[in-house]
């Protein structure tokens, strides 16, 4: 299921035709490729993918561990369990639901952000969350830190109550404080799972999701949404240019491969917890 369809990855190198199959289609070497890295609109939508990935990147991938600390702390049972629910549940929710969330309560005119800052005095004029380009990205990225962070939090909370408890206790026998507690045994404990998944996460930062770029995104912004999973649909299977959608996916792969792999080794180095 894994290994098989990458034998589809020669149609990259061809002038594929879908009657004639991948047996028939011409063989012209690195055309496709020439033929992409040259549209200005990939160019854009390589920006876009990077930028969008690194700010999910730095805010993102620290949220679920803070959360995962706080959970832990808690001591009412079900407090804590109410709460995990309720930080799990936008990762269960589809992305089209989320849209139109994103639409009612962050448009321009009739959002319920705009709406309620104007009652109250503090703007004057609308805040164009989803047609000025910082203030899309700023809506991107705050949605997506929303809907990732309770799952995310899972593998932490996961990695915290595996730690030996006898410390916390001798910590705090010790007159170690709360922060004291995180900091000098909470965070150690977990540092391998961070690391981790820090070196997973920087291996997929050529790849983005399609669904939230193309749902949140709109023709206003293009030039800020557009990503190389939209810009594959758009120019690629929309076009049915499908050798040109394999060469940007096969591009995707290699880029990815050798980020995990740089980053794998610089854990290594430093902390000596990598994932190979």
């Amino acid at each position: 299921f894994c290994y098989k369809p990458m034998i589809g990855l020669i149609i990259a190198f061809q002038k594929f035709n879908i009657f004639k199959g991948i047996a028939g289609s011409k063989f012209v070497g690195l055309e496709n490729f020439k033929f992409v890295f040259g549209m200005r609109d990939f160019g854009i939508a390589l920006r876009n993918t990077l930028w969008l990935n690194t700010l999910d990147l730095v805010f993102g991938f620290p949220v679920p561990i803070i959360l995962a600390i706080l959970l832990n702390e808690m001591r009412m049972m079900k407090w804590k369990k109410f709460s995990q629910t309720l930080l799990y549940l936008p990762h269960f929710l589809s992305w089209v639901i989320i849209g139109g969330m994103v639409l009612q309560i962050f448009a321009p005119t009739t959002g319920a952000i705009n709406a309620i800052l104007m009652k109250l005095g503090l703007i004057d004029s609308n805040i164009p969350f989803l047609t000025n380009g910082a203030w899309w990205t700023f809506t991107y990225v705050l949605v997506g830190v929303w809907q990732g962070m309770g799952w995310g939090t899972i593998l932490y909370l996961a990695a915290i109550t595996g730690l030996d408890a006898s410390l916390f206790e001798a910590a705090e026998i010790d007159g170690a404080n709360k922060l004291q507690r995180i900091w000098h045994i909470t965070l150690p404990g977990i540092r391998s799972t961070i690391v981790v998944l820090l070196v997973l996460n920087i291996g997929r930062m050529m790849s983005i999701g399609f669904d939230r770029p193309f749902i949140i995104g709109n023709t206003l912004v293009k030039d800020t949404c557009d990503v190389i999973s939209t810009f594959v649909y758009r120019a690629g299977i929309e076009n049915n240019q499908f050798a040109r959608a394999t060469a940007i996916g096969l591009f995707q792969s290699v880029v990815g491969v050798v980020l995990i792999t740089i980053a794998n080794t610089i854990s290594r180095w430093f902390d000596e917890q990598s994932i190979w």
